[in-house]
């Protein structure tokens, strides 16, 4: 059986095709640009644009089970429904779709918005597929480092609580998915799984685990949303930074709040325990003070 990877050079995709190999299945990876992608054994790099209908139908020949994700682009509709359609057109009955926490709930934010439409085509269609929701990614707090050592926590979390995630507990909830698919003997019922780490952290919170491990005072930098839209649109794009400010608005509102047992569930479906904020805030000094 074959699969295909989408988004094989990002952090999520490249995971995902570690857990994969050796697991006895083919693996397709897809990238603009091939020589990017990480050699492995088992591990057939395909280049393949989701903008690009004919590389796509191309990379899908011979594909049983799809991964697919997609980078938060203008057109990130676009390309995930023109992708699933291509897959419905090339019989692949066997599909992860990587989605987002709370998609429904945070209807006003672009990235969140677009992955829940994708979700309801995936049901109107009647498609066999498991829909991950990951909460918010721990390790995107690895670009604050500079600030946070500085004595600053600047990612406007809020005070309701978030469920951060560990990107590999996210990569192995997926592997799990795609290899429990595509072993199956035929294409198994719809499913859904929320993706969330074992703590629910507040913006102070989270301040206080980096204060506690370089033992030295950092301090949560509040939740004002328009300074925080203002510093991003430096060094991103406009409608990025709109976007994530109004991401932030709604974690104020209702934070990201796994259900009863989600925690729990997750553990035994991936065999550990789920990595914790302070386990990274311990891995990511320990790393650089090994440079």
């Amino acid at each position: 059986m074959t699969i295909l990877v989408t988004g094989a050079t990002g952090r999520i995709g490249s995971l995902v095709i570690d857990r994969l190999v050796g697991k006895g299945v083919s693996i397709k990876a897809l990238a603009r640009n091939t020589s990017k992608v990480k050699a492995r054994d088992g591990v057939e790099a395909v280049q393949g644009d989701m903008t690009d209908v004919p590389s796509i139908r191309a990379a899908l020949k011979g594909v049983d089970t799809l991964f697919l994700i997609n980078a938060v682009l203008p057109d990130e509709v676009t390309q995930a429904l023109t992708t699933l359609d291509l897959a419905r057109e090339a019989g692949i009955k066997r599909i992860v779709y990587f989605s987002v926490f709370n998609s429904q709930l945070f209807a006003d934010v672009p990235h969140f918005a677009g992955k829940g439409l994708v979700e309801r085509v995936i049901d109107s269609y009647d498609i066999p597929a498991t829909v991950l929701r990951p909460a918010y990614f721990i390790q995107n707090d690895l670009m604050l480092l500079q600030a946070i050592k500085s004595g600053f926590y600047p990612q406007p979390v809020g005070g309701r609580g978030v469920a951060m995630v560990d990107d590999r507990d996210i990569a192995d909830v997926a592997a799990h998915e795609l290899l429990r698919r595509d072993k199956a003997p035929a294409p198994l019922p719809r499913n859904t799984i929320e993706i969330v780490g074992p703590d629910v952290l507040t913006g102070e919170e989270i301040a206080k685990i980096w204060s506690e491990e370089l033992k030295q005072p950092v301090q949560y930098g509040g939740d004002d949303l328009a300074r925080f839209e203002e510093q991003m649109a430096s060094f991103i794009p406009g409608w990025q930074a709109h976007d994530l400010r109004v991401m932030f608005r709604a974690f104020h509102r209702y934070g990201m709040i796994p259900g009863a047992d989600t925690q729990e569930t997750l553990e035994a479906l991936i065999g550990h325990p789920l990595r914790s904020y302070r386990a990274f805030v311990r891995e990511t000094l320990s790393g650089e003070n090994a440079q």
